[in-house]
């Protein structure tokens, strides 16, 4: 349990248009994913089991799916009369209505907000990733540090570093270095968007950032490296545990694919650290005499007559007999008619797929996000 005053700032305004027709009317933390939970589950759950009691969700794109399913965030148990959950859209100042322009224009437009309730930290979250992470260790070690900020960080593949930002550091893991996403890094150590701040070092950068004309606003591009510049002490932890950022489609089906590995390090049975969603409140599952269910997980409300391998199926969702499923993730509200076959798809909400139909092939590599409009091959 978190004992100093730490306040969370989870943002979660992303349109994730790399996520094609799944965001299309939604935001990037608002995607439904492991067959009950939504993206911004992960990030808020961690929040709640590592024990902090205020938390500002800001959001700015396509926002209604996620703020009716955070609600007044009961789920999470941040329904309390003292302290508790906050959504935080843009607003209207003196100056006129305005988005938020940046990761870090968005913490600054919301200063009054921290000010009131006068923390000593400020933990920024990301609302995109999957991954389980107890914000007490990396709190720990920001304190033992006398740290100004620190960057939760991860080692990623090499081939994908440039598509981070690289932390450079000396042997005592305080930064030397950081670089915005660099053509030719020097390590693979990536930052993951998770920072803890002494609020009052936060704010006073906050404040320069907002009066540079030339800053973008951005904790990775501007805020971080002025900082650094400036000589603030700055430290990585380094977290050892599943982290994804579901940025593509294929990344977002390989994430729930994840899941059905049994050496997965994500366990989300985990009783002591649940990640907690809006219940629903739908009837059990049915699964058929006759239907053949291989290595899947299948949500409240489905009916499975046909085969289902290697799958993940959200809720209320109907597999006729003769319907064969493999290595797919079926969004919630699906009927697969007699007959159909899908391979290595992911299916949008409410998709009827008709008798006889087949979508994708098992062994040519590819990923087939299939909507009403189109199916694109990824």
């Amino acid at each position: 349990m978190i004992e100093d005053k730490v306040v969370a700032m989870l943002l979660a305004g992303g349109q994730g248009s790399r996520l094609k027709s799944l965001t299309k009317n939604i935001a990037k933390p608002a995607v439904l994913f492991g067959g009950k939970y939504r993206i911004i589950d992960f990030a808020l759950s961690n929040a709640a089991n590592s024990g902090i009691s205020d938390i500002g969700i800001l959001t700015q794109y396509k926002p209604f799916q996620l703020n009716t399913h955070i609600g007044i965030g009961s789920s999470w148990d941040y329904d309390r009369n003292v302290g508790g959950l906050r959504i935080l859209p843009p607003f209207t100042s003196e100056d006129g209505g305005r988005w938020y322009t940046g990761t870090a224009n968005a913490i600054f437009e919301n200063i009054d907000f921290i000010d009131e309730l006068d923390p000593q930290y400020v933990l920024v979250l990301s609302g995109d990733h999957i991954y389980k992470m107890d914000y007490n260790k990396l709190l720990k070690f920001h304190k033992e540090k006398k740290a100004s900020v620190t960057i939760a960080v991860m080692e990623v593949p090499w081939e994908d570093a440039s598509r981070f930002g690289i932390v450079n550091v000396d042997e005592d893991n305080k930064i030397v270095e950081f670089e915005e996403k660099p053509e030719k890094p020097k390590n693979n150590m990536a930052s993951m968007g998770i920072y803890m701040f002494d609020w009052t070092d936060l704010r006073e950068a906050l404040l320069r950032d907002h009066k540079d004309g030339d800053s973008e606003h951005d904790f990775g591009k501007d805020v971080l490296p002025s900082m650094l510049n400036e000589g603030r002490p700055m430290y990585a932890w380094s977290f050892k545990g599943y982290w994804k950022d579901v940025g593509t489609v294929r990344s977002y089906w390989e994430a729930n694919m994840d899941l059905l590995d049994e050496d997965n390090t994500l366990n989300l049975y985990e009783r002591d650290w649940r990640i907690y969603t809006r219940n629903r409140n739908l009837p059990p599952q049915y699964i058929a005499r006759g239907a053949v269910v291989n290595n899947s997980l299948i949500n409240e409300g489905c009916h499975i007559r046909g085969e289902l391998n290697n799958s993940i199926l959200f809720s209320e969702i109907e597999v006729e007999e003769g319907a064969k499923i493999n290595n797919s993730v079926i969004l919630s509200n699906c009927i697969i008619k007699a007959g159909a076959e899908i391979n290595n798809a992911v299916l949008l909400e409410g998709m009827v797929i008709e008798e006889g139909r087949k979508i994708g092939k098992p062994d040519d590599g590819n990923i087939y996000l299939v909507s009403e409009e189109e199916v694109l091959v990824e």
